[in-house]
Formats: structure tokens, C-alpha cells, sequence
């Protein structure tokens, strides 16, 4: 048979369209070409390709050889077409069985020995091959991370011999055995006990992870800021199975993967200050993802935050509303998910000491405004819990009861699965999700609470979206409750934590709830 059909898998995103890599063999002189919008490595296949199928003492034909890869206007990129390529000529020259490739999809790169390399995006390939129905061949080193999706069929080969044994029914490639799921759950071993003192930034820490809402710590240096942002993960349940998958899926495809026994745990992402917006938000000739949906379904922590260049922080206000980014380019269009979770921390002043006892700040008024004007309005408005974090007495931090210092994060973390299960179960979504005919609808607080509220609004001059996350917070204070009703005590906590827009619109203290 001078034709042969081979099945494999694009990336566009985080999606793995089907790619039919078609055979034909004719007479002529010896040539071989590849068509189908191939990218440099693709087209560069045909020599690893034919080196690969020497080595392994395989006939390569003398033949003119044809290799199209449909959809012809699907861009073709990476070495994972090596391994359906070098089957497609070996079944179309009669070397294995053309008839048992149906029922298979290859992806894999070629090393010129015939071994089989490590290729990206093998979880997003397994997904759509168990949807097809079809058994998935990849490189071994992928064979662990494909086999987390459920129910699908994947087995691992070393090289291009053992996966032709298979075919030839001499020697079977072993069915991979799928990771035990209750063996992925996180461990943690920060505690948020940990820190010592900042009470009230726990409280802070505890209802954002209820609610899954955004926060910035406020605080001098040496406070404990970025200990509080690295000990969320701690508090926040693990990913459901769905979300692991989508979160696996962006690793799997960004080469940035965690151990395959981490799979469950919350991504926590803490990019430094210089990365550019291309780094934070994806982007590329040919497009990856960013930070922001490396981050999907966890932590994105940006330290330092004024110091990062306005511009990239500036990107970050869509993604933040619509939990999405799509990276346009000219040849092709990428979307990613991106809901995740903003945590941020910054100075109080350039020098970092303001308000100090010891009286080392020596910063201006208009310094000091010039520093948290370089976090914009709009961006701060899309941040629901502005907060506080003080210098931390040495009396304090010498204690040594660890009962003085707060609930754990596992007894934390049973407080926010309990308060998430009700916003689950009202409303179907975490309350930072909420629409704003759902905030009216569920969000309504008592008159008191309400009056108190608008007293806020006036004073502050908050907007539209300030007011409805000041609701969505108070929501989330009244799940921990576990109450129904929001009460002004529940409003009154929630507008505290708006200290930025207290401190830069000049507002007077409210009256308490």
C-alpha cells in the first residue's frame, strides 16, 4: 500500500485540534515534502525522521514521498509530528501494518537514534484523544502526565522500535497506570500560624480565600507581607478535578509544570517586579501563556507592586473582570483562562517607613503620592480588601504559645471549604463571581447595614464597582458567620478594608457598625 494515514495533535491554546497526517509514496525520484502550513520544525522533521529510521535498521524508501498534515490551514509547529510521520512512511512502505493505526494517536519527537523525546502539551492531547475513542502513544517521559486524565487510554514507548513491536503485535507497550488521585492532595508545609501577630491581616487572608477575592497589603518592610501571601495557598481548599485538569492543561503546554504529585495544589505564581506585560499576560510569535493563566485557579502574587512598570500592571484590569486573555497576533489567535486570584504588596511610601515611631521617614506628601499613583485607579478598584499590616511589637515576636498566635491553616482552610459550600450551593459560584443582578439578589444587607454604606459611598466617593464589592465582601464575612442576613456589623468590617481608597480620597473614619 503506497498510502497511509496516521492520526496526531495540534496546540492552538490550550485546545488539541485533530491532525491527519496523510502518506503517499509514488514514483520518481527519491524526494520527500511536507505540506500543511508547517512551521521550521516541522519541515526540519524529515531529517531526524530518516536518520531515525536508519538507526532502528528500517528501509526508508527510495521513493518520492508526499507527507500532508490536515487541515492544510491549521499552522503546524514542534517535533511532535516526528513519530506519526515515521509511521505513516513505514505503513505506507508495507514495514508495519497500515490497518492497526486507526484506532492509535502519536505524538513525539525523534531523537536520530530512534528514541523518543519529551514533547509540550501531552495532557490537552490525551483529553481530546479519550474524547475521540482512540489509544494515545506519547514518549514515556509524558506517559505519567497524560494518563491524569481520566479514563483515557495512554501508553509510553522509549523509542520507535518498541512502538512499532506494538503495532506488530510482538510486543505489547504497557497500559500506563493513572496517578491515585487521593495521593495528590497538597501537603503544606507553611503554616499560617506561622506568623506571628497580624491578626487582623489573617482575617483579611481568611475572607479573601472565602470569597476568592482580590487583596493588597499595605505595610513597612519586614512586616510579614509576603509571608501572609504565601501561606493563602495553605488556607484555600484543593482543586476540584476539573480545575486541576485546566490548570495541568496551561503547565502542560508552558513546560512549567509542578511534580505530577502536586497536581491538586493551588498554582502560586510570584513573577518579579521587571517582567514585562508579554511576561504577565502571554504572548509571542507563536503565543504562550503568561503568569496570569499559570496562575488559573490559584495565587498570582505581585510584590513590590509599585515598582512594576504601570503599563504591565495596566493589562492586568481585563483579565481580572473577565477571567479570560486572548493574545492576538497576526498569523494567529490564542485564548487562555485566567481566574485567578490577585494578592499584591506594597510600601507605604517610597523609603517604606511612614508613620514610623523612629521617625526615619523623611518622605514628602506629593512623594508619597507620586509612589501610589503609579498603581492606577481603576486597577485599585478591581482589588476588593486593601490592607493594613503594621510593624509587629518584639514582645510579640517573642512569644513562644503558639495558641497566641491564631487558628492554623488546615482550621482556616475547614472555615473557607464550609463558606464556599454555601456560596456554592446559593448561588452556584464564589461571590467575587457574582454579577451584578446576583449581588442585588443576594447581597442585599439589612437597612442599617445599608445606610451605612451609602454614608460610605458620600464620604469616599467610591464607584459604582467599589460599592458592589464592598457587597460581594460583605457577603463573604456573612458566609464565615454562617449566617443569611447581612448586617451592618458585616458592611462595616467590609468597607475597613477599603484603606486605600480612605487614605487617597481623604476620608473622614466612619462611624462604627
Amino acid at each position: 500500500m503506497s498510502l497511509a494515514v496516521v492520526y496526531s495533535r495540534a496546540q492552538v491554546g490550550i485546545h488539541a485540534p485533530l491532525v491527519t497526517v496523510e502518506v503517499h509514496l509514488a514514483n520518481g525520484l527519491p524526494a520527500l515534502s511536507i505540506v500543511g502550513l508547517p512551521e521550521a520544525a516541522v519541515k526540519e522533521s524529515k531529517d531526524r525522521v530518516r536518520a531515525a529510521l536508519l538507526n532502528a535498521h528500517f528501509d526508508f524508501p527510495a521513493r518520492r514521498i508526499t507527507i500532508n498534515l490536515a487541515p492544510a490551514d491549521l499552522p503546524k509547529e514542534g517535533g511532535r509530528y516526528d513519530l506519526p510521520i515515521a509511521l505513516g512512511i513505514l505503513a505506507a512502505s508495507g514495514q508495519v501494518p497500515a490497518e492497526a493505526l486507526g484506532n492509535y494517536e502519536f505524538a513525539g519527537e525523534l531523537a536520530l537514534t530512534g528514541e523518543l523525546r519529551r514533547i509540550r502539551g501531552a495532557l490537552p492531547i490525551a483529553l481530546q484523544a479519550r474524547n475521540a475513542g482512540r489509544t494515545l502513544i506519547v514518549p514515556r517521559i509524558n506517559a505519567e502526565e497524560a494518563s491524569l486524565v481520566p479514563d483515557a487510554q495512554v501508553r509510553g514507548a522509549e523509542d520507535l522500535l518498541q512502538v512499532c513491536a506494538h503495532l506488530q503485535n510482538l510486543t505489547a507497550l504497557p497500559t500506563v497506570i493513572p496517578i491515585d488521585s487521593a495521593q495528590t492532595l497538597p501537603t503544606h508545609t507553611d503554616d499560617i500560624a506561622d506568623v506571628r501577630g497580624q491578626h487582623h491581616a489573617k482575617r483579611a487572608l481568611e475572607i479573601a480565600a472565602a470569597g476568592g477575592h482580590n487583596l493588597l497589603l499595605i505595610g513597612p518592610p519586614g512586616t510579614g507581607k509576603t509571608m501572609l501571601a504565601s501561606r493563602l495557598p495553605s488556607i484555600l481548599p484543593p482543586l476540584e478535578e476539573d480545575e486541576a485538569l485546566e490548570a495541568a492543561a496551561i503547565a502542560s503546554i508552558s513546560n512549567h509544570g509542578e511534580a505530577l504529585q502536586r497536581w491538586r495544589a493551588r498554582p502560586f505564581r510570584a513573577p518579579h517586579h521587571t517582567a514585562s506585560g508579554v511576561a504577565l499576560v502571554g504572548g509571542g510569535a507563536q503565543p504562550r501563556p503568561g503568569e496570569i493563566s499559570l496562575a488559573h485557579h490559584g495565587v498570582l502574587f505581585l510584590d513590590e507592586l509599585p515598582e512594576f512598570d504601570r503599563r504591565v500592571l495596566e493589562v492586568l484590569r481585563e483579565p481580572l473582570e473577565s477571567g479570560r486573555i486572548v493574545i492576538s497576533r497576526a498569523a494567529r489567535q490564542a485564548e487562555y483562562p485566567a481566574r485567578f486570584q490577585l494578592v499584591a504588596a506594597m510600601n507605604p511610601c517610597p523609603c517604606g517607613y511612614l508613620g514610623d515611631i523612629s521617625g526615619r521617614c523623611h518622605c514628602t506628601s506629593e512623594q508619597v503620592l507620586r509612589y501610589r499613583g503609579r498603581v492606577s485607579g481603576p486597577l485599585l478598584d478591581r482589588i476588593d480588601l486593601h490592607v493594613e499590616v503594621p510593624k509587629v511589637p518584639h514582645r510579640v515576636l517573642a512569644e513562644s504559645d503558639k495558641q497566641t498566635h491564631g487558628p492554623t491553616s488546615a482550621e482556616l482552610r475547614a472555615k473557607v471549604q464550609a463558606a464556599r459550600a454555601r456560596q456554592h450551593g446559593r448561588a452556584g459560584k464564589l461571590n467575587h463571581l457574582l454579577t451584578p443582578p446576583e449581588v442585588e439578589r443576594w447581597c442585599t444587607p439589612e437597612p442599617a447595614g445599608a445606610a451605612l454604606l451609602e454614608q460610605a459611598v458620600e464620604r469616599l466617593g467610591l464607584s459604582a464597582r467599589a460599592y458592589h464589592r464592598i457587597l460581594k465582601v460583605a457577603r463573604t464575612i456573612a458566609d464565615l458567620a454562617e449566617v443569611e442576613q447581612i448586617s451592618a456589623a458585616h458592611v462595616g468590617e467590609a468597607i475597613g478594608y477599603r484603606r486605600l481608597d480612605r487614605a487617597v480620597r481623604g476620608g473622614a473614619a466612619l462611624p462604627s457598625a
